[in-house]
C-alpha cells in the first residue's frame, strides 16, 4: 500500500482546488458542472499552455491556459549553459524558435546524442540565458496548427521563474490558486552535462514558498531514478508523478514502462511517488481500425496502490482522435474532442492534459 502521507498529501493539492474562474466564451462554464461532479475533483491540466491556441511554453500560452479554466500549467524544463531553467518542449530548439534565422547562430548547430538516438539542431546548453533571450518562438507543428503561427515571432522563451511570476499575478487577478505541473525533461542527459535540474527545480520552488505540502505543484518525469532521487534527496514535499510511455524504458533504465505499471511495478512505484501520468491508450488502447477498444485495469490497478492517475495529451484535431470521432476528412479540422474526453473521465481517471483548456473543463462538466 502507498505511504499514507504521500497519499494524503496529493489528495490535499486535488481538493484544495478551487471551483473554475477565468475567462471563456461562455463565463458560466468557469463556475457551473452541471454533471454534479463536484469542482476540482479532476484536474485539467493545461499541457504546455493552452498549446492548441498559442505556441507551447511561452507566457502567452500558459497565461491563456489559467483564464480559459486550467487548474495547473505545465512546463517542460530544460537548462540553458548557465543553469537557467527555461520552458522548452526539448533541449533541442530549432523547431520551436526562430533560431536557424540567425545568422549569428549558426555556427552553433550540431548533432548530440539525445538518451541515445542522434538529433541535429541548436540545443539550449550551448546558450546563456541572454542569448536564448533574442530568440522569439514558433509553432511547432504548423501544419497541423496553422491558426498558431500567427504568433510566431511574438514571444520569448520564459524562464520557470517567470512562470512562478506570471501564475501570482493572475492568482491576484483571477481570484484563485493556480497551480504549476513542471517535467524534468531528460534530466540523466543533463546531468551528464554537468547541468542537473533538481538542483535549481528545487531552490526555484522553496524560493517561492512552493515546495510545502498543499502547494499547487507537481512534478513529474519519465525517469523513475529521477523522481527517486527528488523524494529520497531533496525531500520534496509536493507529490511526484512518473509519465509512461506505451512502449519502451525509462532512459539509462532497465525496466520497460510496461513493467512499472504492473501491480507489483506499482506498489514499488508508490513508496516514493503519488501518481502516474500515463499515454492516453494505456487507458483505453486503439483497436486495429483506429476506433477505441476497451479501457484496461491501469487506472483500477494505480488507484489500488494509492496513486493517482492523469493520461495525456488530448487534442482537439482529428488527426490525433479515434476513428469514431473523426469529423470530415481534413486531419487538421477539429472533431468530437469533448466526446472523447469525457469518455476517458468515466473510466475514473483524477484528471488530464490537454492542448486545448477550455474543452477539458467543458468534458470534465459533462463527465
Amino acid at each position: 500500500m502507498a505511504d499514507r502521507r504521500q497519499v494524503l498529501r496529493f489528495g490535499a493539492v486535488a481538493a484544495a482546488a478551487p471551483a473554475l474562474g477565468g475567462a471563456l466564451a461562455s463565463p458560466a462554464l468557469a463556475h457551473e458542472e452541471p454533471g454534479g461532479r463536484k469542482p476540482g475533483t479532476t484536474l485539467v491540466v493545461g499541457h504546455r499552455g493552452a498549446s492548441g491556441y498559442r505556441p507551447e511554453h511561452t507566457l502567452a500560452s500558459y497565461e491563456l491556459a489559467a483564464r480559459m479554466g486550467a487548474d495547473y500549467m505545465e512546463p517542460d524544463l530544460v537548462s540553458t549553459k548557465d543553469g537557467v531553467l527555461v520552458c522548452r518542449h526539448e533541449p533541442e530548439i530549432g523547431g520551436t524558435t526562430n533560431v536557424a534565422s540567425h545568422p549569428e547562430f549558426a555556427d552553433r548547430k550540431r548533432t548530440v546524442v539525445l538518451d541515445g538516438v542522434s538529433v541535429t539542431g541548436w540545443w539550449t546548453q550551448d546558450f546563456t540565458l541572454a542569448e536564448l533571450k533574442t530568440l522569439r518562438a514558433v509553432e511547432r507543428i504548423p501544419g497541423t496548427r496553422q491558426h498558431n503561427t500567427l504568433f510566431d515571432g511574438r514571444f520569448e522563451v520564459p524562464t520557470f521563474q517567470e512562470l512562478l511570476d506570471l501564475r501570482k499575478r493572475l492568482n491576484k487577478e483571477l481570484g484563485r490558486d493556480i497551480g504549476v505541473f513542471p517535467e524534468t525533461k531528460h534530466p540523466t542527459f543533463f546531468r551528464n552535462l554537468g547541468l542537473e535540474l533538481e538542483t535549481p527545480l528545487v531552490k526555484i520552488l522553496r524560493r517561492n514558498g512552493l515546495d510545502r505540502r498543499g502547494a499547487k505543484v507537481f512534478i513529474q518525469s519519465f525517469e523513475a531514478k529521477n523522481l527517486r532521487t527528488l523524494a529520497d534527496q531533496y525531500r520534496v514535499e509536493v507529490p511526484l508523478v512518473f509519465l509512461s510511455s506505451a512502449s519502451g524504458t525509462p532512459f539509462n533504465d532497465t525496466r520497460t514502462y510496461a513493467d512499472y505499471l504492473t501491480p507489483a511495478g506499482l506498489k514499488e512505484l508508490s513508496e516514493y511517488v503519488d501518481g502516474l501520468g500515463p499515454d492516453k491508450s494505456q487507458i483505453i488502447p486503439r483497436n486495429a481500425d483506429g476506433t477505441l477498444a476497451a479501457p484496461t485495469s491501469l487506472v483500477e490497478d494505480a488507484h489500488r496502490a494509492g496513486l493517482k492517475v492523469i493520461p495525456y495529451t488530448f487534442r482537439a484535431e482529428n488527426t490525433f482522435l479515434p476513428t469514431e470521432l473523426k469529423v470530415g476528412t481534413d486531419p487538421n479540422a477539429y472533431g468530437k474532442a469533448i466526446d472523447e474526453q469525457i469518455t476517458f473521465l468515466r473510466t475514473g481517471i483524477d484528471g488530464l492534459f490537454t492542448d486545448q483548456t477550455d474543452i477539458g473543463v467543458l468534458a470534465r462538466s459533462l463527465a
